[in-house]
């Protein structure tokens, strides 16, 4: 991937939707009664209990309207209508890119299905062994020979796929090898705290680092160590990437001005930390909030608005109130209004699978199915 600099009833599945969530909480019960579970020196510190008026609705069918269940489920139809025998999706220079191909996968799994189970199982699986057919000895996720510029972007959404997947899988390399990408992950860090486009400690971007602290955050989720020192460092740097409006520059180098997609990412950056307050917090959601969508409205001043998206639907789900029912109805909306008669999202940025595989994750958050979206 390329940088963005400028950047009522839900549908049932052959799983159940209480099947799935009792799997995915016994999952994460399990990780954390394990020897290993518990991230020795780097947890994060206890979310606070919200009061009741600002306790997230976790019910689906009170947001996923069927308007909105109805597209995810045509925009799942088409990336399987999309997916090559290889497990790969993608048109063009994106073809076999494993952030795509992660994020499809996650788009399926937040519909209820996961590897080898569930309305799309078998496409799940079959993108997975494509992720692990491309774990490099050296930890990195990227197949051999496959050269890009954002190559970081690659290996930190296809380490967040495979860990969301590791405890949903009985492959028994999945967790040695996502163990692995996790090492690379923390041996290319900067000493800003920081990640940039090729693995190896370089200059630092706001969004490649997020890409990887969300990749880390799941992997600590799966019970895979990460230090101490990863973590604060990666905070740290996040820390001093915020301008005075509250939204993030791109790069510590230089002035830089804020921009939406790179302060949404670092604003769910924030959250995966273990940061649930404090002023950076509020500042970021509070920039966030002015680019709130306008269903059927094309803004102009919105790069990357996929990406942007993505993960702004993350960080106002976790904020939970007001933010998230101002924002969810009004990008819910919006991205039904901009679905494709094929099912699709044009992403004009990357790729149609790009785009519809992040409209399918935003439309589908309420399901509450992805761990890394679990409160």
């Amino acid at each position: 991937m390329s940088s963005p600099r400028a950047c009522d009833a839900p549908r049932t599945t052959p799983l159940g939707r209480a099947p799935t969530r009792v799997l995915f909480a016994a999952w994460l019960l399990a990780v954390a009664l394990l020897p290993g579970g518990r991230v020795s020196g780097a947890e994060p510190a206890a979310k606070p209990a919200p009061a009741e008026k600002d306790r997230p609705d976790t019910d689906a069918a009170r947001w996923l309207t069927p308007a909105a269940d109805k597209a995810a489920a045509r925009g799942l139809d088409y990336l399987v209508s999309k997916q090559q025998p290889d497990g790969t999706f993608g048109s063009g220079s994106y073809r076999g890119n494993v952030a795509v191909v992660g994020l499809c996968g996650l788009a399926m799994i937040a519909g209820g299905s996961t590897p080898g189970r569930g309305p799309h199982g078998p496409n799940v699986a079959l993108a997975l062994d494509y992720i692990l057919a491309n774990c490099q000895e050296s930890g990195f996720i990227n197949p051999a020979g496959f050269a890009y510029q954002g190559q970081m972007y690659g290996h930190g959404f296809a380490t967040l796929f495979l860990a969301e997947c590791c405890g949903m899988t009985p492959r028994p390399d999945a967790r040695e090898k996502l163990a692995k990408a996790v090492k690379l992950t923390v041996n290319t860090q900067n000493d800003a705290g920081g990640w940039r486009y090729k693995p190896e400690k370089m200059t630092a971007d706001i969004s490649v680092s997020m890409s990887q602290v969300m990749a880390l955050r799941a992997a600590r989720n799966a019970g895979i160590f990460v230090p101490k020192e990863t973590i604060e460092r990666s905070l740290s740097y996040i820390k001093k990437s915020q301008n005075r409006d509250g939204g993030f520059r791109y790069m510590l180098i230089g002035p830089e001005q804020s921009a939406f997609p790179r302060s949404a990412a670092a604003v769910a950056g924030l959250y995966s930390l273990g940061v649930y307050e404090g002023p950076e917090l509020t500042k970021g959601l509070d920039y966030l909030m002015q680019f709130a969508p306008q269903p059927g409205v094309v803004r102009r001043d919105v790069g990357w608005e996929y990406y942007g998206h993505y993960y702004a639907a993350m960080a106002m789900w976790q904020a939970g109130g007001e933010r998230w029912a101002k924002w969810y109805p009004a990008v819910r909306d919006d991205l039904v209004l901009k679905q494709k008669p094929n099912g699709a999202w044009d992403d004009p940025a990357v790729s149609p699978e790009f785009g519809t595989a992040v409209a399918c994750i935003v439309l589908q958050v309420p399901n509450n199915y992805l761990p890394i979206f679990q409160r």
